[in-house]
């Protein structure tokens, strides 16, 4: 499953965190590993829900930022292709051979719809969102210029509160534009409620997805009034895919995160109150970490701080022990509450981190263990990728 095999003369530490066939424990750290067996059983369970109720699934590129996790989820969870968030996303797994790519947001600057106009002379499918009637021009110009056609999906602001649309009328007028338009086609609605994925109750969660439904619902009757189908409609998150998948409205699904599972969706509440993370998903994802200081005797550091994550959603919790605790970091150090004095210097602690995708944008590779061995490192392909 290593698309990147050639690791010759490179060096641990200073090229790379680990080399395949390495143990666990030789890591250099503080990295991303991968636990390669929940990852795979992720991704199979996703994969199957999605073909089991009818859904096209499109896995969010901007959690992993990975052609070689997309492709993982196209062979084994059967993913049509991956959403990005920015142009320079696209671009990289687009030239990683990924042929059905999904802008889930709004290309306004003239240089960046150039460049998203070009992307089609490489093979793949380019679908980008528009909320403004105004862009529809500057999308058909560049699509027109560079001999390509650039899909559209109107944006409806569902409950974000953020990009897109409030009303049936809005939508059908934006349509209308790009359905007019030479070098575009109107495809579809975008429709993701991101507001309501990490509100912990499922009850308060299904209230927030059945106000965004009804609202879809109304727009695309709207749009069927006036001739145009849409084709896809497109939304749906780890917090909220049961509900866009038995709408009757929604068909594909645009989930991320649960491929990693991070503290701050693993916290969220299944159908029977239980933590996501304790049943429905597993953690994959971990920053490995080593204790580099215990001078005090309830306190050990580890050299994972501010620059190895984002907090933004949190602290990080150390996995698989409930005898130490994460309390505070700083640039380079966390502090971990040790009130029995356990930990040893150069112990490894895995940490979930709070929010997975800022996490992972601040690292070069990925580590994927199996049964304590390094199998493979896949480079994080789209790191730093936000213009």
């Amino acid at each position: 499953m290593n698309a990147h095999t050639d690791f010759a003369g490179l060096e641990v530490g200073y090229d790379v965190p680990a080399l395949p066939g390495m143990d666990e424990k030789d890591i250099q750290t503080p990295c991303l590993i991968l636990d390669l067996d929940a990852l795979e059983r992720n991704i199979k369970k996703m994969g199957d829900y999605a073909k089991a109720h009818g859904m096209r699934h499109r896995a969010h590129g901007k959690m992993h930022k990975s052609v070689d996790v997309l492709k993982l989820q196209e062979t084994l969870g059967g993913a049509i292709g991956v959403c990005c968030q920015k142009v320079s996303e696209a671009e990289v797994f687009v030239r990683g051979g990924i042929k059905d790519v999904l802008v889930s947001n709004q290309v306004r600057d003239p240089a960046k719809i150039d460049r998203l106009a070009r992307l089609p002379k490489l093979g793949s499918r380019i679908i980008v969102c528009v909320d403004d009637v105004a862009n529809v021009a500057d999308l058909s110009a560049a699509a027109q210029k560079h001999g390509t056609t650039l899909e559209c999906f109107v944006e409806i602001d569902c409950g974000a509160g953020r990009c897109g649309v409030k009303t049936t009328p809005e939508v059908v007028e934006i349509a209308k534009a790009i359905d007019a338009a030479p070098g575009l086609k109107f495809t579809g609605i975008q429709a993701y409620q991101g507001a309501m994925q990490h509100i912990d109750k499922y009850e308060d969660r299904k209230a927030k997805l059945d106000a965004a439904i009804a609202q879809v619902k109304d727009a695309v009757e709207g749009l069927e009034a006036v001739g145009l189908v849409p084709e896809l409609v497109s939304g749906g998150g780890t917090g909220s895919y049961y509900f866009e998948s038995g709408s009757g409205v929604y068909n594909e699904l645009q989930c991320g995160s649960y491929a990693f599972m991070d503290a701050d969706y693993g916290r969220i509440h299944d159908q029977d109150g239980k933590r996501i993370d304790q049943g429905e998903w597993e953690n994959a994802l971990f920053i490995l970490t080593s204790v580099m200081s215990h001078a005090k005797p309830t306190l050990a550091v580890v050299d994972a701080g501010l620059k190895a994550q984002s907090v933004d959603s949190g602290l990080p919790f150390v996995y698989g022990r409930d005898d130490v605790k994460y309390i505070k970091c700083s640039d380079e150090h966390g502090v971990v509450e040790d009130l029995g004095g356990v930990l040893k210097i150069n112990e490894k602690l895995r940490l979930v981190p709070g929010h997975c995708d800022p996490t992972c944008n601040v690292h070069d590779w990925y580590v994927g263990v199996r049964n304590g061995k390094v199998e493979t490192l896949w480079p994080i392909s789209a790191r730093g990728k936000a213009y």
